[in-house]
């Protein structure tokens, strides 16, 4: 999958125990509804655990994600996935606004792919192609995208000199689509996150709300557009798109984000609440703890966690001097399971663990 910044990947086996611990007794594969699904790491693993996974989120980019890594099903596209990679892979480069943009007017991709993704995509657009095959298609394009660019993980910025993978060739590959999962067939939505909330239902809900002021459609500004293809106006040295500027959300907003947060708890339709924070966030554990206490028990688990590469590396500005310094390298997610006050204690489920306190 992309590169990405609050990616779970090492708290997924954590996850997955979360949800069958907070899970209703009777039901074997409980559904799970993801509001701020991002990558779809965590809706995969869940499908591939058997759940019936409904993913949501507002980004084009997120939902498209959404739909190849967990509605999609791999006995319905196999075949025409593969013929089409085998044909795209053949497809020489044309530049267009792609290599105008983050090519040429900044240096996010070589020029040489950033000439095959023009090519490909346009060729995407041109094709009649069913829901679902179009967003696994255009997951193996961002993918192989993601594997030549240059940058430490975000597209706010791009590195001063190529990083050795963007001298590599573009070479698209099948994204990892699952079989349909043994609880039913996935869904994959792009509401708001309160809209979700209000109308989707499952078993447990999972929910990763931003936690700070940078946007995530700022950070992958670059995918937005390769997933919409609408060619927007762009400001700044990373070229944003124009709609950066006023597509803002309540979650990224200190003032905002814990009125935003508290009526999302409140009317998310779910038995049973999984909720990732961590302790760099603008809410403390203590605050969001307060929030959850009006639905149930709550048991929450800490874990040690490592920042992502570019708060390793330091703070640049444009000419590429190093203007700041690097602050703490880890940080602590926590994640907070809440269950109905009659139900199981999810603690007997989890066996005791230094990490584990229940309130």
């Amino acid at each position: 999958m992309i590169k990405y910044l609050g990616s779970k990947r090492t708290l997924l086996p954590a996850i997955l125990r979360a949800v069958r611990a907070v899970a209703p007794p009777d039901a074997p594969n409980p559904s799970v509804l993801d509001l701020f699904s991002g990558t779809s790491r965590v809706g995969h693993a869940l499908k591939r655990a058997g759940h019936r996974v409904i993913a949501n989120d507002h980004n084009a980019y997120a939902y498209t994600l959404a739909r190849c890594y967990v509605q999609a099903d791999r006995e319905d596209i196999l075949p025409d996935a593969e013929s089409l990679i085998a044909e795209f892979n053949r497809l020489p480069g044309r530049p267009g606004y792609f290599t105008d943009t983050f090519c040429a007017r900044s240096r996010f991709f070589h020029p040489r792919n950033g000439e095959r993704i023009d090519a490909i995509r346009d060729r995407i657009e041109a094709l009649d192609l069913p829901p679902d095959l179009r967003a696994v298609m255009l997951i193996s394009l961002m993918e192989a995208a993601d594997r030549v660019d240059s940058t430490t993980g975000v597209q706010m910025a791009y590195l001063k000199s190529w990083a050795p993978r963007a001298m590599g060739d573009l070479e698209l590959r099948l994204p990892d689509v699952l079989p349909r999962a043994a609880g039913g067939k996935g869904e994959a939505h792009d509401l708001d996150a309160l809209d979700a909330a209000a109308r989707l239902e499952a078993d447990v809900a999972y929910i990763d709300p931003p936690y700070n002021q940078h946007s995530y459609l700022g950070n992958y500004h670059i995918w937005e557009t390769l997933v919409r293809w609408d060619a927007p106006p762009v400001y700044g040295v990373a070229c944003k798109r124009e709609d950066c500027r006023a597509r803002t959300s309540p979650f990224n907003s200190r003032r905002a984000c814990a009125e935003a947060l508290s009526r999302l708890f409140e009317i998310t339709r779910a038995r049973a609440l999984v909720v990732s924070i961590n302790d760099e966030g603008f809410l403390s554990r203590e605050q969001v703890e307060a929030m959850l206490a009006r639905r149930g028990r709550i048991t929450t688990l800490a874990h040690d966690y490592k920042r992502y590469v570019g708060a390793q590396i330091g703070i640049y500005n444009p000419q590429g001097r190093k203007v700041g310094r690097v602050g703490r390298l880890r940080n602590t997610e926590f994640l907070c399971l809440v269950t109905p006050h009659n139900a199981p204690d999810p603690a007997a489920v989890l066996g005791q663990s230094p990490a584990l306190e229940t309130r």
